[in-house]
């Protein structure tokens, strides 16, 4: 059956009724499973997105080094670190280490593959996963461990735990797979609603547990060793007169403490539960579609709309927000220091205060955007951008 992948820019059309030619950004393509609507960067039909203030700047971002690992074209892919090195992976293909002091270039293979989720790490190996469900695991040195198959695009970064790689599909299976050959030793799977997101939500580990995100704001927690559901919970509930209007998926990881796990659906809410016996703490009524961080006190998102908000962990009550990344596609935020770090997709990455969530300070790397959220690395952050930058940066 040919099925409908439609974008959100189309979708945020189809909504308001604005513009008979949305069917012309139908893709249409057979998947043997549901209609997908796809994530679309940038701004929206009808909505510019906000420009950039002028600001006195209280911090400042260095780059430290920046090295060149390949275009990561629409693919949400991702750098993985290790003790010595850094492993990024291109769209088409090209799988680099580089030095994690310096950035500078160790090797660089071919795989062979379109490349659509990575770089997963774990247990000494480095994983890809490819837009026809190829599964890649490689050794720190670039030779191939093996080669394995799951059901449908692999869209987010596969996790490694207690001898199991952790693979979501775009179909919303998810398959554990030995880590010394790649056979598949579980499979969780689950129906999904008439139409979903086509999103790069993958699994957060913690303690023996895989925690995973589904359509119709569905959040599962899973044994690691054998993919059997400890518990379940409802983060959203599908709202609307139109399978449109019902979309409440929760598109993103959810995020983990040692008490409590996290999870935002697009059109729905943001919720937190205990991990132990999934019992629900708090909601409140924010949709999304990045990704958040939890740290010490405080929930850190962006919001469906590209605004940048700290929540109160433990009641949901609302810290800060700013909202002068209105549609600029922020990214799931990540927090450093005194600071909470975004990028947008003009390639600015932006620093807020965590006090208060004013501008604190702003860099533009090499223009194109910043799809993947910073993350940590040696007191300071790394960045890989949209034209394949991987930069290493502090700010002080």
């Amino acid at each position: 059956m040919k099925l409908a992948h439609l974008t959100l820019r189309s979708f945020d059309k189809l909504r308001t009724g604005r513009g008979s030619g949305f069917a012309l950004l139908f893709v249409l393509f057979a998947l043997g499973g549901c209609s997908t609507v796809q994530g679309w960067f940038g701004k929206k039909d009808g909505v510019e997105p906000a420009k950039l203030v002028k600001f006195g700047e209280r911090a400042k971002f260095d780059v430290r080094w920046h090295s060149e690992v390949g275009d990561s074209g629409s693919s949400l892919l991702q750098p993985a670190i290790s003790k010595e090195a850094i492993y990024a992976v291109s769209a088409k293909g090209t799988l680099s280490r580089v030095e994690r002091a310096t950035g500078k270039q160790v090797w660089r293979i071919e795989t062979g593959i379109a490349v659509s989720g990575g770089v997963g790490s774990g247990e000494g190996m480095l994983l890809i996963g490819s837009n026809k469900g190829d599964v890649l695991a490689y050794g720190e040195d670039g030779k191939l461990l093996w080669k394995s198959k799951v059901s449908s695009e692999v869209l987010s970064v596969s996790q490694v735990a207690e001898s199991t790689v952790i693979v979501r599909s775009g179909d919303g299976r998810i398959a554990g797979l030995n880590t010394k050959d790649g056979k598949r030793v579980w499979l969780y799977e689950r129906s999904t609603p008439a139409l979903v997101v086509r999103s790069h939500a993958g699994v957060t580990l913690q303690r023996g547990i895989a925690f995973a995100g589904f359509a119709g704001g569905k959040l599962a927690a899973l044994v690691i060793k054998d993919g059997s559901i400890l518990w379940e919970a409802s983060v959203s509930q599908p709202r609307g007169n139109t399978e449109l209007e019902r979309i409440s998926d929760i598109t993103s990881n959810p995020v983990v403490d040692d008490g409590q796990v996290c999870a935002i659906a697009f059109q729905g809410r943001v919720a937190c539960y205990d991990t132990a016996q999934g019992n629900p703490l708090w909601n409140r009524d924010i949709s999304g579609d990045k990704g958040m961080m939890l740290l010490r006190k405080y929930l850190y998102l962006s919001d469906a709309n590209g605004l940048v908000i700290a929540l109160d962990k433990t009641s949901g009550s609302t810290v800060w927000r700013n909202e002068q990344m209105f549609m600029r596609d922020t990214t799931s935020p990540y927090a450093l220091g005194n600071f909470v770090v975004v990028g947008d997709y003009e390639g600015y990455l932006h620093g807020l205060n965590s006090d208060d969530g004013s501008f604190a300070a702003r860099i533009k790397l090499d223009g194109s955007g910043i799809q993947a959220a910073p993350v940590g690395l040696d007191d300071g952050l790394l960045v890989q951008t949209r034209a394949g930058g991987l930069y290493s940066l502090s700010i002080r």
